[in-house]
């Protein structure tokens, strides 16, 4: 499931964008200040960004810039109500992968976050491997060993962060900020089922030593290549 960050001060507009991608199966976070939205594009891991051009505390460009400055990879639509060239162009010259200009059409908004989302998965290939584990994020299937298994959604997002990010150790929080949305009611016992729970479908033994995800005492969780 993409996982999206909207940051967008109309809150009408907000609403909206919530229902409509929610039917879609996105998932999402949903910020109504700039500065705020930056520091959730600091924290998280997202597929796709939609980015409102005038912001308070920080303007979308101003975000687009310092975002693209430290190397976030994250793609970006820019929404705005300016519809000028010269306008359209610096926005994309400060980062925007995408520009959309306001009012618009929700079917045009899904298709370009299809758009952005396969270009994200194509950068980093269609299937995920790790070990005799293998995750296809577009068809939202995991096989071990060339068997299939079938995983939770919220156990196959968590899966598939963990293998974008091999070798690296998060924390319980971090994975809750980066695989469950901000602003749920999410505590650290929630990663810790999800992981009992992959581990029960796709470990050979009951040895925690040699996990698929291992657990690095007192840190958190990683995922062995």
């Amino acid at each position: 499931m993409p996982k999206i960050l909207i940051v967008e001060d109309d809150t009408d507009l907000s609403a909206v964008l919530r229902e409509w991608l929610e039917s879609q199966n996105y998932s999402l976070d949903i910020v109504h200040d700039g500065r705020e939205g930056y520091q959730y594009l600091e924290q998280g891991h997202y597929d796709a960004v939609i980015l409102d051009w005038n912001l308070p505390g920080m303007t979308g460009i101003e975000i687009c810039k310092k975002y693209r400055a430290t190397r976030g990879t994250s793609p970006i639509l820019m929404l705005t109500a300016k519809d000028q060239i010269v306008e359209k162009e610096a926005g994309l010259d400060s980062g925007a992968d995408d520009y959309l200009t306001k009012p618009f059409s929700m079917r045009e908004l899904s298709a370009r976050l299809r758009a952005l989302t396969r270009r994200t998965y194509a950068s980093v290939g269609d299937i995920l491997q790790a070990g005799k584990v293998s995750l296809d994020p577009i068809r939202h299937r995991v096989w071990r060993d060339g068997n299939e298994v079938h995983l939770l959604p919220k156990d196959f997002e968590l899966l598939e962060f963990l293998m974008r990010h091999p070798d690296q150790v998060f924390s319980t929080e971090a994975l809750v900020q980066r695989v469950w949305n901000f602003d749920a009611d999410v505590t650290s016992n929630a990663v810790r089922s999800s992981v009992r729970r992959i581990r029960r479908e796709l470990d050979e033994s009951d040895d925690e030593d040699k996990s698929i995800i291992e657990n690095v005492r007192r840190v958190g969780y990683r995922l062995r290549k």
